[in-house]
């Protein structure tokens, strides 16, 4: 994720960006996830009495683009993996860094959430420890790919993500033997056509997106549009024509989102008004035509912050950068800590709005302090409990 090919002649780059995204985009869950507990519409774990239809309103500019982008990148850093240990050793690779973190997770954390939704019920008294034998009450069904265990109180929670990626970078592995130097090469020179890089992947997300619709539970995408922005990835990482594309293209694919949005989202507030309408799955023609609209918007998003990002790093590319600085040491805690908070947050988001929604108190203190207290006790889990032992590292998909 952290290397960009150049094709020919090659050259390895870090491009810091790329982490700091993934760091913000994850940090921003804390404030998401904290959101949700007054969301009229959502049905979270933890539910405030009073709710509010405007953290809607805020939450869907934030994840028309945010999980996308971590898909994306997730197909950059794919490519380079690949290229380094082959497929073998970039599945086996995957299993340790993304299987572990997902079986220790739903073991040992993933249940909490569920516990504490039945504990919102007065009339419910059960322990938590009777309720562990019926959460992992399961049975395998092959037709929710790639969520192939099942079970009535049994879920995967937060780390739908986790399972996602594992699963698509596994079907990635075999597949990269397949030749496609040729298909890359013709992509990567019609990338030179400006726009090019904005429309061609963003015809295909748009008609996935509005053809099998958006799966609410997964922050407002099709797990096949997720699959197709972790595949783009892929491809865009193959040569360095992408990326001088999306340099170009930036400021076209900024304007072309904001219309798109501007459109779009007032379309999708008129479609969820109507009686006994879902604008995510309904197949209305208004629901079609702004679905249509997010999925271009979400790819005209990301074009947008990386290509933006990319032309302000540019020219100091090549200096030096001070070692031991505190800015270098920042980015390298908060860079290695993206996977461990990712898993750790939502449990304690949960278990912290679970008591600050009695508290008598206005919306917006009781969210910030959730959004307060959530964060700290995320950021110390992950220092004093993951970051200091081989054991909890490699527990948490970290390297040793």
């Amino acid at each position: 994720m952290t290397e960009t090919h150049t094709g020919p002649p090659q050259q390895t780059e870090r491009r810091t960006e790329l982490d700091v995204i993934r760091v913000l985009v994850v940090t921003g869950l804390v404030f998401f996830h904290s959101s949700l507990v007054f969301d009229t519409r959502d049905d979270y774990y933890v539910k405030n009495a009073e709710t509010t239809d405007l953290t809607t309103i805020a939450a869907g500019f934030a994840v028309v683009w945010a999980m996308p982008m971590l898909f994306l990148i997730a197909g950059l850093g794919s490519w380079h993996s690949l290229r380094r240990r082959g497929p073998g050793g970039f599945a086996v690779e995957r299993l340790l860094r993304l299987g572990v973190p997902l079986v220790f997770a739903i073991v040992t954390i993933i249940p909490v959430p569920v516990w504490i939704r039945l504990r919102t019920d007065p009339a419910y008294h059960e322990s938590y420890l009777r309720f562990l034998p019926r959460f992992f009450d399961v049975h395998l069904d092959l037709t929710d790919f790639p969520f192939v265990v099942r079970g009535e109180y049994f879920e995967s929670g937060h780390m739908w993500f986790v399972v996602m990626l594992l699963a698509y970078a596994l079907l990635l592995a075999p597949l990269s033997r397949a030749p496609g130097r040729g298909v890359r090469e013709r992509l990567a020179a019609a990338a030179g056509r400006r726009g090019a890089v904005i429309w061609a992947p963003a015809v295909p997300i748009a008609l996935v997106t509005a053809l099998a619709g958006m799966e609410e539970a997964f922050a407002g995408w099709s797990r096949w549009a997720y699959l197709l922005f972790f595949l783009f990835g892929f491809v865009l990482a193959s040569d360095e024509r992408f990326r001088t594309a999306m340099r170009r293209d930036a400021v076209v694919a900024l304007g072309c989102a904001a219309a798109l949005l501007a459109v779009g989202m007032p379309g999708f507030l008129i479609a969820a008004g109507a009686p006994g309408a879902d604008p995510f799955t309904d197949m209305t023609a208004l629901s079609i035509g702004v679905r249509l609209l997010y999925g271009a918007a979400g790819w005209c998003c990301l074009v947008a912050i990386l290509g933006l990002l990319d032309r302000r790093r540019r020219p100091k590319l090549g200096q030096p950068v001070r070692p031991g600085g505190p800015g270098r040491r920042l980015y390298a805690y908060l860079s290695a800590a993206v996977l461990p908070l990712y898993v750790l947050h939502q449990p304690i988001v949960v278990a912290v709005a679970f008591g600050v929604v009695r508290w008598d108190a206005p919306i917006v203190a009781k969210y910030l302090a959730i959004v307060v207290i959530s964060l700290a006790l995320t950021l110390a889990a992950y220092d004093l409990l993951v970051r200091r032992t081989r054991p909890t590292r490699f527990l948490f998909g970290m390297r040793g």
